[in-house]
């Protein structure tokens, strides 16, 4: 199934067998499945390259709660209430690990999940 059937149907116009035009469901067209299906690749693929830069110390958890929620520096310091800059650093692992209890709370409300899910990218799916 596309990404585009597991979300929501479509009204569209069609004709019936006598002519008329009527509204049916629809999946989407295939030009239209194909293009949302690459889109979620490619954002599957972000937040994978994300998770491994976690992973390899590269990066702090936020990038990959941030691909995640499809969301860049801008919007996360938005609303975060963080300069951009302090978010842009919050990125690097080691400033990462000194934050304190309050400014991790703060990005875990964001992003919906606890502070240890946000450090250590668990994904709880309701």
């Amino acid at each position: 199934m596309s990404a585009l059937g597991k979300i929501t149907k479509e009204v569209c116009y069609a004709t019936d067998e006598t002519g008329k035009y009527t509204t049916q469901l629809s999946d989407g067209w295939d030009v239209k499945i194909t293009a949302l299906d690459k889109a979620w690749e490619e954002i599957d693929h972000r937040i994978n390259i994300a998770k491994q830069k976690v992973l390899n110390g590269d990066a702090s958890p936020l990038l990959f709660w941030m691909e995640k929620g499809m969301m860049d520096i801008k919007l996360l310091a938005g609303y975060t209430g963080f300069w951009q800059w302090q978010v842009k650093r919050h990125l690097k692992p080691d400033a990462f690990k000194t934050l304190s209890d309050k400014k991790l709370q703060k990005y875990a409300e964001v992003f919906n999940v606890s502070v240890i899910d946000l450090q250590n990218m668990n994904i709880n799916d309701a």
